[in-house]
């Protein structure tokens, strides 16, 4: 619903909308190993792993909040390469529907696994997954938007709950 508003300081008409559509944003990324592991993480605050990131703070990028989290989370100063997805999470009791980016964080050397140090306020573990185990240890959506990152090689690819929708 758009509702027009005069303002009296000028007789400038500006629009307003009512019921803005309101999404939460997070971004990760996809790191491997050289064997092709994919790198969770287990946060201390839930009993479900994740893939290093988190939320965009105020006025912050996906892709900044991507890097931040990951130095934040892990102690890794890295450089994240091109979105390999987004997915558009439905709202459901307590959220607000939500934008998930995910990164190709590329592969990491071993030196840079050794170097990852945990912020214990964030995180207690980490694993490296296979692709064909993902599905086991993650939450259905993010399961599927991680093979589905992991699955193009030709750019991003458009989600919605984890699901491609590119094929109706």
């Amino acid at each position: 619903m758009v509702a027009r508003v005069i303002k009296s300081d000028g007789g400038v008409e500006q629009a307003y909308v009512a019921g803005l559509v309101r999404v939460r944003a997070a971004a990760g990324a996809v790191f491997c190993d050289g064997s092709g592991r994919v790198l969770l993480v287990h946060p201390v605050y839930k009993d479900e792993w994740e893939i290093p990131g988190g939320t965009l703070e105020l006025g912050e990028s996906p892709m900044a909040a991507c890097v931040r989290e990951v130095k934040e989370e892990l102690g890794l100063c890295v450089r994240v390469g091109s979105l390999l997805c987004v997915d558009w999470v439905p709202p459901r009791p307590a959220w607000d529907g939500g934008l998930m980016f995910v990164f190709d964080g590329g592969m990491l050397s071993p030196a840079q696994i050794e170097s990852i140090r945990l912020d214990p306020a964030e995180l207690d573990q980490i694993a490296f997954v296979g692709p064909s185990d993902l599905a086991s240890v993650l939450v259905p959506r993010l399961a599927r938007r991680v093979a589905a990152g992991l699955a193009t090689a030709a750019g991003a690819v458009y989600l919605e709950d984890g699901a491609d929708v590119r094929d109706g």
